[in-house]
C-alpha cells in the first residue's frame, strides 16, 4: 500500500519558530555575511579591472580580458571545487595555503568573490563608458588631473548607472552561496540537507531554507530600493493621479499641450 505524502506542519513550525532556537537562523546570518563579503570584494576588484578593460595599453587590457574569459567561461561550481580541492593537489598543499585549502568557508567566499569580480568589471565598465567623453576634455581643459577627473566627475555620475545592477548582483550572490553546500559550508542548503538526512522530511527542510532565502532577498531588495531612490536618475514626469481619468485610462500619461 502506498502512503500519500503530507506536509508535517508541526515539524515545520517547531523548527521555524522561535527563530533564535533554529539552526537555520545561524545559517541565514552566515549566508548574509558571505553575500556582503564576497559581493563587496567583487565590486572592489571590479573597479581596477574595469579601468584595465578600457585601457588603450594592450599589456594592461589583455590580462584583464583573459581574466574575464576564464572566470565567465567556466561554471561557478567548478571554480569553487578548484579553490577548495584542486588547488591543494596542484600545489602540494603547502602550509601557506592552509587558510584556503583547509577552510571551506574561506575557499568558497574567495571563489564567489573572484567570479563576481568578472561580472562587476563589465557592469562598472559600462557605467564609466556611458559618461559623455566631452566631460573628460572639459575637465582636462580646466587643469584637472586624470585622478581628479575620475573621482570628481566620472565616478559620481557613473554610480547612477552602476548601483542598480550592482544590488541585483548582491541578491544573486545570496542565492549563489547555496553552491557552497558541495564543500560542506554550513549555509542554508547544507543545513536543510542535514535535517532531511536524519528525519527524511525533505520538503519541510527545503521549505525552511526557502523561507530564509526569501527573507534575505526581501531585505536586500528593500535596501536596493532605498539606494536606487538616492542614486537613481530624476525624472520630471507628472503624477498620473493629477491627470484626467480618461487620459489615464487610455494610457496618455504625458502632459497636456
Amino acid at each position: 500500500m502506498i502512503v500519500p505524502a503530507y506536509f508535517d506542519f508541526d515539524f515545520f513550525w517547531s523548527v521555524l519558530w522561535p527563530p533564535w532556537h533554529s539552526p537555520f537562523l545561524a545559517a541565514a546570518v552566515l549566508v548574509l555575511v558571505m553575500t556582503v563579503v564576497a559581493q563587496t570584494t567583487g565590486v572592489l576588484l571590479g573597479f581596477p579591472l574595469a579601468l584595465g578593460r578600457t585601457s588603450r595599453n594592450r599589456l594592461v587590457r589583455l590580462p584583464v580580458d583573459f581574466y574575464l574569459w576564464l572566470f565567465r567561461g567556466t561554471p561557478l561550481l567548478l571554480q569553487i571545487l578548484f579553490w577548495y580541492d584542486g588547488l591543494s593537489e596542484l600545489t602540494g598543499n603547502p602550509k601557506y595555503l592552509y587558510p584556503i585549502t583547509r577552510n571551506a568557508l574561506v575557499a568558497g567566499t574567495l571563489a564567489l568573490a573572484l567570479n563576481e569580480a568578472a561580472y562587476m568589471t563589465e557592469i562598472i565598465r559600462a557605467g564609466l563608458q556611458a559618461i559623455d567623453p566631452g566631460q573628460f576634455d572639459a575637465a582636462r581643459a580646466l587643469g584637472m588631473r586624470q585622478r581628479q577627473v575620475m573621482l570628481r566627475i566620472v565616478i559620481p555620475q557613473a554610480l547612477r548607472i552602476i548601483v542598480p545592477p550592482t544590488f541585483n548582483e548582491y541578491i544573486n550572490m545570496s542565492k549563489n552561496t547555496s553552491l557552497l553546500s558541495v564543500i560542506a559550508v554550513a549555509e542554508l542548503l547544507d543545513t536543510a540537507q542535514a535535517y532531511f538526512a536524519v528525519n527524511f522530511r525533505y520538503f519541510e527542510a527545503l521549505s525552511l531554507a526557502a523561507v530564509y532565502y526569501l527573507a534575505i532577498t526581501s531585505l536586500l531588495t528593500a535596501i536596493q530600493r532605498r539606494i536606487e531612490a538616492r542614486f537613481g536618475e530624476r525624472r520630471d514626469i507628472p503624477m498620473p493621479a493629477m491627470l484626467p481619468f480618461w487620459r489615464r485610462a487610455i494610457g496618455l500619461a504625458g502632459p497636456m499641450r
